[in-house]
């Protein structure tokens, strides 16, 4: 991969927020997940599409702290428009485990 500035690394906003509502995404091509996830007031409550069925129900997201990035462009997936990417990484088998403080920060925080 090419190196990127730290100028770069700045433009890309990355906050924490907590997942309000999650309902199952019968409509995508790959199961998912819709998430309506709440960023705090500067940033609001924003919806996003997540591959994350293979470790995560509706049930088991809802009230649980993840991490996004909430500048990209909304992306329309299907009948749904993302509008923030929520971040996760694969694990053994390819599947996607969420990215998650693991101690209590404030809502909206950004990652720095």
């Amino acid at each position: 991969m090419a190196e990127i500035s730290f100028d770069d690394f700045m433009k890309v906003d990355i906050r924490c927020g907590v997942v309000l509502r999650a309902e199952p995404f019968p409509e995508a091509r790959k199961p998912a997940i819709k998430m309506w996830i709440d960023f705090g007031p500067e940033i609001g409550e924003r919806k996003s599409s997540a591959q994350v069925t293979a470790h995560y129900t509706p049930e088991t997201l809802l009230g649980k702290t993840v991490i996004a990035v909430v500048n990209f462009p909304p992306r329309q997936i299907g009948p749904f428009m993302s509008e923030v990417l929520v971040l996760g990484l694969s694990d053994a088998e390819g599947e996607v485990v969420l990215l998650s403080p693991d101690l209590d920060v404030p809502v909206g925080g950004r990652m720095h």
